[in-house]
Formats: structure tokens, C-alpha cells, sequence
């Protein structure tokens, strides 16, 4: 993966998750505040719950950045640190470092899982892979630019009844890129696309 590639994919889902973490730790602080108005009776003044919060607010910074590590448990953290109204000036720096550890992950060895399953699946002969996979090789998206490869996997899956791949088989014709050009072949494709595969 390049730069170019790289940056816009992490900037994406570093604002993803700021969102979705930031919107969570709002919510945390919201419901707290609402159950205090009904209950009408603080409870912040039990020792249990100073102790909780005094926790929350000295170790849940850690656990905040941690929680990125992790699958399942961000929301909860990030909720906890809302209902026990963790400080922003301690919560900020937390999840800002947690979702650069969070995006650098996924846009990195995320994104290549990703496209190694995307790979087998269209080897495997899944015509939505064969489709997806072969777009990928030509625009070079997430891959190496292989436009014959795109090709060959293009007309796997136009072979299949597959209309989308037999339009992009048929400009692929046309154009002669990933395939020798043949305006004969193009028509041909164009019209089974047409006639719904």
C-alpha cells in the first residue's frame, strides 16, 4: 500500500471512530445525567460509588487507549468513561491516541486481510469476488495494477451470467486495456450485458 493510498484510508476511519467513540462517551455521560434527574437522588455520595469513579477517572485513561486493541469492548469502555463523567482533559488525549491505534491497525493489516480474503474468494470462484477482485486489479485499488489479470477475472465471471462483468469485459474490449482489443468481442459482450446476461 502507498502513501496516497494509505493516508486518505486512515484519515477515514481515524474520523469513524473518533465519532463513534466520542458519540458513545456522550451518551455514557447523557444517560448518567438523566438517571440522576429521575432517580432525583445523586448517589455519587456513597463510598462505592467515589471509589468507582475515582478508578474510572485515574486508570481509565489506560483502559480507554487499551480498549482499542480490542474487539467488542470499546463501547463499553468509552461508555463507562461517559457515565462516570471521566474528565475531558484526561478522556481526549485517551481516545485520540486510542483511535490512532485503532485506524493505523485496520488501514494497515486490516485492509491486507481484507484483500488476501478478497483474493481467495475470486480464486475460489465466487462470482461477486471474481467481479470486485478484478475492478481492484485494474483501477489498482488496494493492489497491484494488473489490468490482464483483471481480465481474466472479469470474463470468469461474465462467463457466469454476470452483467456488471460482461460491461466491463465489453469496454475492456473495446478499449484493448487487460485485453487485446476486438471490437467484435466488445459488441458481442455489450449485447449479452444488455440482453441481462
Amino acid at each position: 500500500m502507498t502513501w496516497s493510498q494509505f493516508l486518505p484510508t486512515f484519515g477515514a476511519l481515524f474520523v469513524i471512530v473518533m465519532l463513534r467513540a466520542n458519540a458513545t462517551y456522550w451518551l455514557g455521560r447523557g444517560a448518567a445525567a438523566g438517571g440522576r434527574r429521575w432517580r432525583k437522588s445523586e448517589g455519587e455520595g456513597s463510598p462505592a460509588w467515589q471509589r468507582a469513579r475515582a478508578l474510572v477517572n485515574r486508570w481509565g485513561p489506560i483502559a480507554v487507549v487499551l480498549c482499542f486493541f480490542t474487539v467488542g469492548i470499546q463501547t463499553a469502555v468509552n461508555a463507562t468513561a461517559g457515565v462516570t463523567r471521566m474528565p475531558l482533559r484526561r478522556y481526549l488525549p485517551a481516545v485520540t491516541l486510542g483511535s490512532i491505534v485503532w485506524a493505523t491497525i485496520y488501514a494497515t493489516v486490516g485492509l491486507a486481510a481484507a484483500r488476501a480474503w478478497l483474493a481467495a474468494a475470486a480464486r475460489s470462484g465466487y462470482t461477486d469476488a471474481e467481479i470486485e477482485y478484478g475492478i481492484a486489479l485494474f483501477n489498482g485499488t488496494g493492489v497491484k495494477k494488473d489490468e490482464r489479470a483483471a481480465g481474466e477475472f472479469l470474463l470468469k465471471a461474465a462467463k457466469k451470467n454476470s452483467a456488471p462483468a460482461q460491461s466491463r469485459l465489453a469496454l475492456m474490449y473495446a478499449s484493448g486495456k487487460g485485453l487485446k482489443a476486438d471490437p467484435i468481442e466488445a459488441a458481442r459482450w455489450h449485447l449479452i450485458a444488455v440482453a441481462g446476461g
